[in-house]
């Protein structure tokens, strides 16, 4: 992960009319500067009357203003620039840093820009470093106010300084013990892990102890990709658990799956540990209400009718996430195609029935736009035209081209059809998509009998 530093050039920016060649100091309103040479217009000072950063991604203007110590009013020459691209080169989340400045329209201050390019991201995870990870993350912000657990650049320089700052923290709690940082696998994907530096044992083999809606070969199978080879803490395979093991319970209804024990042995015949799971699978639940929550463009019923969700069976859900699909299907049938539907769970645990609450963010619906058919002579694309039923300015169903085309090839309109496909061109901002019907291969000029109905 470790990537090369290199830096912009630390510009000025000149006065327009006098290209990068000199320098021109914006004059005060009140009384016009008068600057004979460069070395006097680097020397003064004038109020920032805008300030913009470009580059970034994943930090917010204010975020870089702040660490840079700049802010619109502030009198400023070279050298405050200058400082501020030292403290945001210090901060190692930058690879390259620069500025410019000058005269803004008005004769009144310095327009000036800071533009960075960041470094890739990481999320941060703390693994058995013997103090709250809240604390932890408290004592690396009043560091680095940059530092986001969400985020860090993952540059060796950065992961160094950042371990270094966790060890002072924790020696102020008397821990004593080596720390290091490292971008590894959490669980499923890359994270920049700091843990204590002593060598972890890696897991080997795992045994469920107490399983009896699932057996113990499926247990396995869904664990060992992940975990065996790993190397083993308690957390870190806990997390592995939650994501690996718990949604084949879920399938099962077993919404109240537990792992209450956790037991490492040195593994007998390879080098490794043992990992026996403690499970308490819990009752299977039923699925009892569904309702949608909140607004939703079409009517609550048909939503619930199209995801096919039955009272009283069995709370599956690999089955619940089917119907959410299937409801945001519906949606994109009505043109809603940016639609997200989720789910709240409501667990009763003297009914054993776990309620549903589908809640809908719909989006903008997306109308019909412009439709254009490529490879018919005109008899054809006239036909075309014709049967295509999804006319401009209706909702677009974001399945029907496929759809379409399917059945002009099934019922045989044209002989010796070959490759047809539709391409869509979706324009975010008017919420319209555009259609073209490509078409190859096609015998042309059929006769009206060889014409039948779309969809």
């Amino acid at each position: 992960m470790k990537k090369t530093m290199k830096w912009f050039p630390i510009l000025l920016m000149l006065a327009p009319a006098c290209g990068f060649g000199q320098t021109k100091a914006p004059a005060r309103k009140t009384e016009p500067a008068k600057i004979s040479t460069p070395a006097a217009a680097l020397a003064a000072k004038y109020p920032i009357a805008t300030l913009a950063v470009e580059g970034i991604r994943n930090y917010s203007s204010e975020q870089i203003l702040d660490v840079a110590g700049l802010k619109v009013g502030q009198s400023v020459g070279k050298e405050d620039f200058e400082a501020a691209h030292n403290r945001l080169v210090a901060t190692g989340a930058f690879e390259t840093v620069g500025y410019r400045f000058a005269p803004d329209p008005n004769g009144s201050g310095y327009d000036a820009t800071l533009r960075v390019t960041e470094v890739e991201t990481l999320p941060v995870r703390f693994q058995e470093l013997g103090a709250p990870d809240g604390d932890v993350e408290a004592a690396l912000r009043a560091r680095n106010p940059l530092f986001s657990m969400d985020k860090l650049a993952a540059s060796r320089a950065v992961v160094d300084r950042h371990t270094a700052w966790i060890q002072e923290y924790l020696a102020t709690r008397g821990i004593t013990g080596k720390i290091a940082g490292n971008v590894a696998p959490w669980p499923d994907a890359l994270a920049v892990v700091f843990r204590p530096a002593k060598n972890l044992p890696a897991v080997a083999q795992v045994t469920f102890e107490g399983n009896q809606a699932l057996s113990q070969d499926a247990l396995r199978a869904a664990i060992a990709p992940v975990a065996v080879g790993a190397a083993y803490t308690e957390e870190k395979f806990r997390d592995l658990l939650e994501s690996s093991i718990r949604p084949l319970y879920e399938a099962h209804g077993h919404v109240r799956v537990t792992f209450p024990k956790l037991r490492a042995e040195p593994a007998t015949d390879v080098v490794g540990v043992h990992v026996f799971v403690t499970v308490d699978e819990g009752n299977d639940y039923k699925l009892g209400k569904v309702a949608v929550a909140g607004p939703a463009p079409l009517r609550p019923q048909d939503l619930i009718k199209a995801a096919e969700f039955k009272a009283g069976e069995a709370a599956n859900f690999d089955r619940v996430n089917e119907g959410l699909e299937k409801v945001r299907k519906a949606l994109r049938h009505a043109g809603y195609l940016d639609a997200k539907v989720t789910a709240d769970r409501d667990v009763h645990d003297a009914e054993k029935t776990v309620d549903l609450a589908l809640r809908v963010d719909a989006g903008a619906q997306y109308l019909m736009g412009k439709l254009t058919v490529i490879g018919l002579d005109l008899n054809g694309e006239a036909e075309m035209n014709r049967i295509w039923s999804v006319k401009e300015g209706q909702p677009f169903d974001a399945e029907y081209p496929d759809l379409f085309l399917a059945r002009v090839r099934q019922q045989g309109m044209f002989d010796n059809l070959g490759e047809t496909k539709p391409e869509t061109k979706v324009d975010p901002q008017r919420h319209t998509v555009d259609v073209t019907l490509r078409f190859a291969g096609a015998v042309k000029g059929q006769g009206p009998e060889r014409r039948r109905g779309g969809r």
